[in-house]
Parts: C-alpha cells; sequence; structure tokens
C-alpha cells in the first residue's frame, strides 16, 4: 500500500514529502507478485460462485499458496519456509472444518495437498517456459489449472481440462527426454558431425591430393594444412619425416599447374620421378637439420605438442556441452534420420494421448457416454438433410448422435428472438455451427492477406494489430449466436497453438521451420526472452477466459446428447475480452505511440491520450455489445435504461484503462481482459 505513496513522493510537486518513511521500499520493487495472483483469483471466484459457495474454499487455500515467500516467517530455512507456507495456506481449511462448511467439490485430504501442487506447477511451468512468463503470471496461470482441475462441470470445461491436463501431463511424461535430445541435437552445427567414409568421398580426396612417386608424401603436406574446422578442434602433428627442398616443390607445382590448364582433368598430371628431384638419402641426412629449423611462412603459430586448450589463434577453446557431445560421432546422414526419428515418436506420442486417453476422458466426463468422433460429426453436419439420410440407412445412430429436428425447436424459438429463431427454426443448429465456421475461416484468410501486403510497409507492432481487429471480426458477433460452440472452438484452439509452439520450439521436422518463419515477422522483444512465443497465445487466451468465466456461472440447458450445450441467456461479459484485447489494447497502441505527449507520473511508458484511446474505445464497445444484445432479441440478465448502461460501461472501461496504463508484471492481453470482465460482471452491464 505504500508503493504508490513512494512513487507521489519522487514526482516533482511544489512540496513535496519530506518525513523520512518507515519503511525502505527498493525502486525495482515490483507489487505484481504480491498483489495480482492472490487478488485476481479471489475476486473472480467470488463471483464464478454466487450461486455455489463452497467452491470458493480451494481459491482461497491458492491465493495464500501463491504470496511470495519472503513475505511469511520461516523456520529453519528454504524447507522451513516451505512448511511455514504450507501451513497458513492451510488455516482456512481448518477453519472451515470446525464451522462445518459443506465441500463438495473436495475433500480435506485433497485441498490440503493444493499448496504442494501448486508449488510443484509453478516449477513445472518455470521450467517449461523459462523465462517467457514472468513470476505473478506464473502463479495466476497455476492456480487457474488447479482451479480448472478441481472446478470443471461443463462439457466445455471438462474437455478444456481434458486438454490442458491430460495432455500435458502424457507429453511430460512420455516425450522430455525425446524432446531434450531433439533440442539438442538441433544446437550441433553440420560442420561438428563426423564426416561419412564414403568411397565416393575417398575418391575425391585420392583426386585432391599429388602423389610425389616413391617418396609418397602429399604435395601438400598434413603439417602445412589449414583445418577448416572450428577452433574446438585440434590440429593433428605432421608425421613426416622426409623433406623436400622448397624450391623443388614450387617447381613441380609450376609444372603440375601447367599441365591443368593443357590437360583440362588432374588425371592427366604426371607423378614426378626422381630425376627430377636428386633426393637420396645422404642429401636427406645431409639437410634434414637445415628444412627442419626453417620457418613457415604461414600466418598461424605453432602450438606446442600436446596443446589442447588452444585454439590456433591462441584463444582459449570454448568447452562443448555435455548434452551435445555424445552426438558429435553422428555423421549428417545419420544426425538427419535422428531427428525423424524423435519427431516420428513425439508424433506417435501426440497421437496415441490424443485419441486413447483424452478421447476416453471426454467420452466418459463429458458426453455421457458417447463415443466423440461420432458426436462431433451429428455436432456439425446433425442437420445436414443427405448426412441425416446416411446415418439412418445405414444404422450408425449409436454411433453419431443426430440432433433433434428443425421443426421440432420451431415452436420453442419464437419467444427467444428473431436471430434464435433463424438459428433453431431456419438454418438448425448444426447448419449455424457450419456458417460459423466458415465464416470464421473467411476472416483469417483475408486477415493473413492483409497482413502480408503489409509486411513490408508497416512496423511489426502495427501488422499485430491486425490480429486483434481479426479477433473482433470472428467473435464479437458470433459469440452470441452460440457461446458454447464459440467456448469449445477456443479451447481446441488453444491446444492446437500450445501443440505446434511445442513442435516449434523442439525443432522437430517438419514444422519448425515453417512455424518459425510464419511467427518471424510477428515476434517482439517479450517473445525472444525464452522458449515459448506467448502472444498469439495471450492473445487467444485474452480473449476465451472472459467467455469460459461467463459460462462457469450460467445455467446449461439442452437435450439427449446435446445436453449441457446451451444456456438460456447472453451477457456482454462474453465479449469483453474480445473488446479489451481487439478494440481497446490496439487503440491504446495506435493512437499512443503517434500522439502520445503526456505520460502518466508513475512512469511506465504510457501515455494519457493512449489511455484516453483505451476507454473510449472500450466504452463504445461494451454499448455496442449491449446494443447488439437487444437487437438480436436474446433474453438478457437485465432491463437497465441506456443512461445507466452508459455510465456503468464509463467506470468499467476507466478502469481497465488504469489497470493496462499501471500494469505491472504481466501481460495486459491477459490481465486487463480479466478486469474488465469482473467490472462489467460486477457492475452487471
Amino acid at each position: 500500500m505504500l508503493y504508490p505513496v513512494r512513487l507521489l513522493r519522487n514526482t516533482n510537486f511544489a512540496n513535496p514529502f519530506k518525513t523520512p518513511f518507515p519503511i525502505e521500499i527498493p525502486s525495482v520493487f515490483d507489487p505484481a507478485p504480491l498483489f495480482y495472483p492472490p487478488a485476481i483469483s479471489m475476486l473472480v471466484s467470488i463471483l464464478i460462485c454466487v450461486n455455489k459457495p463452497d467452491g470458493l474454499l480451494p481459491t482461497i487455500i491458492l491465493a495464500i499458496a501463491s504470496l511470495p515467500r519472503n513475505l511469511l516467517p520461516s523456520f529453519g530455512g528454504l524447507e522451513g519456509s516451505n512448511t511455514a507456507h504450507w501451513f497458513i495456506s492451510t488455516l482456512p481449511l481448518m477453519i472451515s472444518t470446525r464451522t462445518n462448511v459443506e465441500r463438495s467439490y473436495s475433500d480435506p485430504e485433497i485441498l490440503i495437498l493444493l499448496p504442494p501442487l501448486h508449488q510443484a506447477t509453478c516449477v513445472t511451468l518455470h521450467y517449461l517456459t523459462t523465462t517467457s512468463l514472468l513470476p505473478a503470471e506464473l502463479q495466476l496461470l497455476s492456480i487457474g489449472l488447479i482451479d480448472l482441475l478441481l472446478l470443471a462441470s461443463s462439457p466445455q470445461a471438462i474437455i478444456l481440462k481434458a486438454l490442458l491436463w491430460g495432455g500435458g501431463i502424457g507429453l511430460l511424461i512420455s516425450c522430455t527426454h525425446v524432446l531434450k535430445w531433439g533440442v539438442a541435437l538441433a544446437r550441433v552445427p553440420k560442420w561438428r558431425f563426423k564426416r561419412a567414409n564414403t568411397p565416393r568421398s575417398n575418391q575425391r580426396r585420392r583426386r585432391g591430393s599429388i602423389q610425389f612417386g616413391k617418396l609418397g608424401t602429399s604435395l601438400f603436406s598434413r603439417e602445412t594444412a589449414v583445418s577448416e574446422s572450428s577452433g574446438e578442434e585440434d590440429i593433428p602433428e605432421a608425421k613426416s619425416d622426409l623433406r623436400v627442398p622448397p624450391l623443388k616443390i614450387s617447381a613441380a607445382i609450376k609444372r603440375a599447374v601447367t599441365t591443368i590448364s593443357e590437360n583440362g582433368s588432374i588425371s592427366a598430371i604426371e607423378s614426378p620421378t626422381a630425376e627430377q628431384f636428386p633426393l637420396h638419402n645422404n642429401y636427406a641426412e645431409k639437410n634434414t637439420e637445415n628444412f627442419s629449423s626453417m620457418q613457415r611462412r604461414h600466418t598461424l603459430n605453432s602450438l606446442p605438442p600436446g596443446s589442447n586448450q588452444r585454439t590456433p589463434f591462441g584463444r582459449r577453446k570454448r568447452s562443448s556441452s555435455s548434452s551435445i557431445q555424445p552426438f558429435f560421432s553422428l555423421t549428417q546422414t545419420q544426425a538427419t534420420w535422428r531427428k525423424w526419428l524423435y519427431a516420428g515418436y513425439v508424433y506417435a506420442c501426440v497421437s496415441i494421448i490424443i485419441f486413447l486417453g483424452i478421447r476416453e476422458h471426454v467420452q466418459r466426463f463429458a458426453l455421457r457416454g458417447n463415443e466423440p468422433i461420432g458426436w462431433a460429426l451429428g455436432y456439425m453436419f446433425g442437420h445436414n438433410p443427405w448426412f441425416r439420410t446416411q446415418v439412418v440407412m445405414n444404422n450408425y445412430q449409436r454411433w453419431v448422435c443426430l440432433p433433434s429436428h428443425k421443426s421440432q425447436a420451431k415452436d420453442e424459438s419464437c419467444h427467444s428472438g428473431w436471430l434464435e429463431h433463424l438459428r433453431l427454426a431456419s438454418f438448425g443448429e448444426a447448419n449455424t455451427r457450419l456458417i460459423l465456421s466458415g465464416y470464421w475461416l473467411a476472416v483469417i484468410i483475408v486477415g493473413i492477406a492483409i497482413v502480408s501486403r503489409l509486411s513490408s510497409i508497416y512496423e511489426v507492432d502495427t501488422r499485430r494489430k491486425v490480429f486483434h481487429f481479426m479477433m473482433v471480426a470472428m467473435l464479437l458477433p458470433a459469440t452470441y449466436v452460440d457461446p458454447t460452440f464459440a467456448a469449445l472452438a477456443l479451447s481446441l484452439m488453444l491446444a492446437i497453438f500450445l501443440l505446434l509452439d511445442l513442435f516449434r520450439a523442439s525443432q522437430l521436422p517438419p514444422l519448425s521451420k515453417s512455424l518459425a518463419y510464419f511467427l518471424t515477422p510477428y515476434v517482439d522483444g517479450r517473445d525472444l526472452k525464452g522458449p515459448v512465443v506467448i502472444s498469439h497465445i495471450f492473445l487467444l487466451i485474452g480473449c476465451a477466459i472472459p467467455l469460459w468465466l461467463s459460462l462457469g456461472t450460467l445455467p446449461r440447458t439442452g437435450k439427449g446428447c446435446l445436453s449441457g450445450w446451451e444456456v438460456p441467456t447472453r451477457e456482454v461479459s462474453m465479449v469483453s475480452g474480445v473488446i479489451c484485447v481487439g478494440m481497446g489494447d490496439a487503440a491504446a497502441s495506435l493512437i499512443g505511440r503517434r500522439y502520445g505527449r503526456r505520460k502518466w507520473l508513475w512512469g511506465g511508458g504510457k501515455s494519457i491520450e493512449g489511455s484516453v484511446a483505451f476507454a473510449t474505445a472500450v466504452g463504445l464497445a461494451l454499448i455496442l455489445a449491449k446494443l447488439w444484445l437487444k437487437v438480436g432479441g436474446w433474453p438478457t440478465n437485465n432491463e437497465d435504461p441506456w443512461i445507466m448502461t452508459f455510465g456503468k460501461a464509463s467506470i468499467a472501461a476507466w478502469v481497465s484503462s488504469l489497470t493496462e496504463s499501471v500494469l505491472t508484471g504481466g501481460n495486459d492481453n491477459v490481465v486487463c481482459p480479466i478486469v474488465l470482465w469482473l467490472c462489467v460482471k460486477g457492475l452487471d452491464i
């Protein structure tokens, strides 16, 4: 709480604070790990658990467990600190046990293990992302994953849990060592591999050397050759005892060059004879001392015998990493085969995890025993007449879950608004999902085409904002049409993004290079801090989290195999993430970079003009979202007059704008949408 006061004290006011601080706050102090994880997680849980307060206890325990260790007393060093932190985190569980508070989500034996699970999850996430995520983001991500593991009850949340937890743990167990080997093998430069000893290479080696008849000495002996390898390679010592006079060698070189130029081939060179070089044993014995004492005319200093610690240029050799040294004995061909072998193993494990583990879990807990592939076919093509005819004729009803016919939903949709009537009675639910999928695909194609044309004209930040507007065009009008389908699509896309980035970071062929080339024009300094490219993943998460949280607070409807896949009402909070990321952040960046002249007092590089643009864009977008909700005829959460809605939207817009301007230790594409969702949901816009 003293941190803002310290910032105000350092500003250049006419009458600054003259009294000293009782507590010294370092200038590099970052309040994000202390404030964001417990505050945001608790506020979100309070809004979600309004109707189910028993789900609040796990979040209270995790919020205390996310506090920094140096904030709490410790006993006995680091291990004692963990023990004291664990004990303090479990105090709410002991109090709730004495007051007989119902706990339907978890048993006390599970809740008491949440602090060590949180710490282990943070360590694992830090190992996977290294420096891509900041400490506050690691804490928030760990709390969100554990809450998803404990509180997931809707079909969409169960599918998301299966993708993140089941797929993530499965890959960690089965592919960790193989991925390490693949990364280590990709770091080995090509020249470090052993040269293949093939007949063709031997033939080239024989062609590249000229023999001196009976002497058997190469024209360019090993003693005078300069190694083409790195400084880490040792230069072999000369082992030939026979020496050739320099003048005779130069004459032989001239004759060899003349012969090559006249005949056009090396094979036409005749080996020098003994008459051309009148060397005999007496001559060699007589001149050996003179030749050995002569200095070589080259730029490399002579290495002392047995010197393995210095390069030919005198620099100290860099020791190779122990993880890549075992691959030095491979040839280039063997290394290529080894890369493809690793890639094949990882792809096989991913296929097994998806089609066996995740598929079985989704079938049992999310789809009520329905086979996922058959259910997905009915979910997307169930209202296509030809598809329904083929399913009935081939007796596939037990495998493919066909939804009810459009005529049966005609009477039910008469009082639900004209757009809901079109979706249920005119087009059909499945056909509407196909239309939405085609619309999203068209927006993606147009957006990528625009970005490709702008790549050579505008800077990286401007090109990236095109993707923000793409998310607005995709999700703002379509989320209200079918919120559960949009939530499912975002869950699947998040899993695909994570999987593709795993392939890219692990440098597995054949996808890694293509993905790296595609993402290179759109990365910034934050993406280069660690192995994970987080910009597109955080953009998707920022748009998806408010929708997932809103669906977690609404009751579910649906019949038959689609039970739990419909919501009776729509809320503005569903699109708050799209509004914040797609419109607010883009407006603040574009306006602030070009017209920002006045900076906020607390620093951080944010301009007042950018914050005003952020608040204006978010406020207008919230009004338009409420208007689209009214025009579409969907049941809404309130009937407030427009004056009240405008006032609430202004408050929510400015709170999120100020959060974006003072944000430290977190990504604004994730924290700001959550804050805006808290404002919109809490104010009941």
